[in-house]
């Protein structure tokens, strides 16, 4: 990913959902030829010189200060998460920027595994570029089963644009899309050169005309609670709250858990979910027995 095309691309997104009455600005008359603000408006909201803003916006951040930035994060009334795109953006750390080694593969570690069997609701444990890493059987039986995927398909983005399933699943498919893609784009901030979320970009883009056009949004978000709505071919309707949970030791990794309200039609639903998936588990056991019987 170009990484000047970024910058300028996500400052330009930004002003252009700000009008100059919601920055306190006096517009000037006539017609407007943006939307949003100019790029002059917001020099003069951040206190530096069109020139320099120009600059800013075209990508060459070289020598940027942390002051400069974050008045260009006022100036745009960027969010926390946001503001922390635009400062990876134009400063890449040290060592990213001297060093382009491959990412090491992602490890579960062995205590999280039994954390995921422990759970009574469906949880799922996922990685860079959306990777789903692991999930417990309810999450299997709620989403689809990832571990049944090639590796490479084992991806929650990919589920999400590309799996008709995920159309159906979801009540409100807009917002899960919306969302999975803020995320993607966050990642790609903090990694513009891993080749496999090039790939995935490539391959989104390729075949669904929504990702392209949601991705040229440059929308970032993190998440770290929420509520999602689904309609379960099996069980039908849920409403299930989700809280996402930083793993030790790998910032990159996250533990999402997925709760109904409790006595609730969802937790009934889940309840039959999980009754379903144990018995289910019960009989795949008994025919691989049936078919290998002990020597």
């Amino acid at each position: 990913m170009d990484r000047s095309s970024e910058i300028r691309e996500f400052l330009r997104t930004r002003r252009a959902r700000i009008t100059p009455e919601q920055a306190g600005l006096v517009p000037h008359g006539g017609a407007r030829r943006v939307p949003g603000l100019r790029r002059e408006e917001v020099a003069q909201l951040a206190g530096v010189s069109v020139d320099y803003y120009v600059r800013l916006e075209r990508g060459r951040t070289q020598g940027v200060s942390v002051t400069v930035l974050e008045a260009v994060a006022r100036a745009l009334r960027l969010d926390d998460t946001e503001r922390a795109h635009l400062f990876d953006l134009a400063q890449p750390t040290p060592t990213r920027a001297r060093h382009r080694r491959p990412l090491a593969p992602q490890r579960v570690h062995p205590v999280l595994y039994r954390t995921l069997d422990a759970l009574s609701v469906p949880a799922v444990v996922q990685g860079r570029r959306t990777d789903v890493l692991a999930a417990n059987k309810l999450a299997h039986a709620l989403y689809t089963d990832f571990e049944a995927r090639p590796r490479r398909e084992r991806n929650f983005a990919r589920f999400v644009f590309l799996d008709e399933a995920a159309r159906t699943l979801y009540a409100d498919w807009n917002q899960v899309a919306g969302d999975c893609l803020a995320m993607l784009r966050l990642y790609a901030g903090r990694h513009p050169d891993d080749p496999q979320l090039t790939e995935l970009i490539g391959e989104l883009s390729l075949h669904s005309d929504t990702f392209r056009r949601m991705w040229a949004d440059h929308d970032v978000q993190a998440h770290t609670t929420g509520t999602k709505r689904l309609h379960h071919p099996l069980v039908g309707d849920l409403t299930l709250d989700y809280l996402v949970l930083a793993v030790e030791g790998d910032p990159e990794q996250t533990l999402t858990i997925y709760t109904p309200e409790p006595a609730s039609p969802s937790a009934e639903a889940i309840d039959i979910l999980a009754s379903w998936t144990t018995t289910s588990t019960i009989a795949s056991r008994a025919q691989g027995e049936a078919q290998n019987p002990a020597r």
